[in-house]
């Protein structure tokens, strides 16, 4: 096997030169496809083992989240392993069922692996961040927000739910009811917050009997919406709250006759069962979602000491009734 002292004398280049046109660092255009047409030559791949022991931590980083079956991190997952892959890192999968005990082990492994950083969709508020912290090991925290010294890339949920209430509110319903995530989970807790906030300002009933929790799954969205339907008084309109709470509601309505209440959904739907001619959509953008905590990432992975940050991802304008805009 070549060695970093030979790619250096094929290329006339000092060693630090190699290391530093195979680490990515900038140096003279000349120098640098000398170095990487000798590597060429020679069939020189780094030690990355090596490597590791000298920076203390590997190249790869684990991305922790609570469903890949969700197309949204699946769509995560997509942003994450471009920005890796640009960055020299490559990524471990790890799916934590929304389950506290998987996520803490999944953590503990990314610890005791020595790898160069976390990326987390946490299935509570208040994962086991720690040990890895105290070892000075990079955390980016993505979508459900934590009380943290690390970065996060958060939605505005509140704004979320706002803007769906206000788009049915827009198109004439006025009693809405609203489908969200179980108590204690941010997304789901701040995104019927706007809901509610929004009935309030405009004089309407923003009962707790309208707001339903359900598991933030196909099934759970199945579930609460036949509970709406099969009340004495249905609303107009209801608000799903997520992506897949949207698909159970529509598979409901779907298997119903009649006049079916309004929907609007946060978050691009990923399979349709039924019409779509009546439903406001507000698409988000997980992909970038992805991208941007990745970045993040790899800014504290080399060194970055600014304080711990909180970046807004972007949003899509609500679209509908009948227009579906996948990003």
């Amino acid at each position: 096997m070549a060695t970093i002292v030979e790619v250096a004398a094929l290329a006339g280049v000092s060693t630090a030169t190699v290391s530093r046109v195979l680490n990515g660092k900038n140096v003279r255009a000349d120098l640098a496809e000398a170095v990487q047409r000798a590597a060429a030559e020679l069939g020189y791949t780094p030690d990355r083992t090596a490597r590791s022991l000298r920076r203390r931590h590997s190249d790869v980083i684990a991305l922790v989240l609570p469903d890949i079956e969700n197309p949204f991190f699946t769509s995560v997952a997509r942003g994450v392993e471009d920005l890796a892959q640009e960055a020299g890192l490559s990524v471990v999968l790890c799916n934590t069922d929304e389950d506290p005990a998987k996520e803490e082990k999944y953590l503990a492994i990314a610890d005791s692996e020595n790898m160069a950083g976390v990326l987390l969709a946490p299935a509570t508020a208040t994962p086991n961040l720690r040990p890895l912290l105290e070892r000075g090991r990079a955390v980016v925290v993505l979508d459900r927000a934590v009380d943290a010294p690390v970065d996060q890339v958060l939605f505005d949920n509140v704004d979320l739910g706002r803007r769906v209430t206000a788009a049915l509110l827009g198109r004439g319903y006025r009693r809405i009811a609203c489908i969200s995530g179980p108590a204690g989970t941010s997304t789901a807790d701040q995104r019927a917050d706007g809901w509610r906030q929004t009935l309030v300002e405009a004089g309407l009933d923003a009962a707790e009997t309208l707001l339903v929790r359900a598991s933030f799954r196909v099934d759970g969205g199945r579930q609460a919406m036949s509970e709406l339907l099969d009340r004495d008084e249905p609303p107009e309109a209801v608000v799903a709250t997520n992506n897949l709470v949207g698909v159970g509601a529509l598979q409901v309505l779907a298997g119903r006759n009649g006049a079916r209440p309004g929907v609007g959904v946060i978050g691009d739907l990923p399979f349709v069962t039924s019409r779509t001619d009546d439903i406001t959509l507000l698409p988000l953008r997980p992909r970038a979602m992805g991208l941007t905590a990745a970045r993040l990432l790899a800014d504290r992975i080399n060194g970055l000491a600014e304080p711990p940050r909180t970046v807004l991802a972007e949003v899509a304008e609500p679209v509908g009734p009948g227009a579906i805009l996948h990003l």
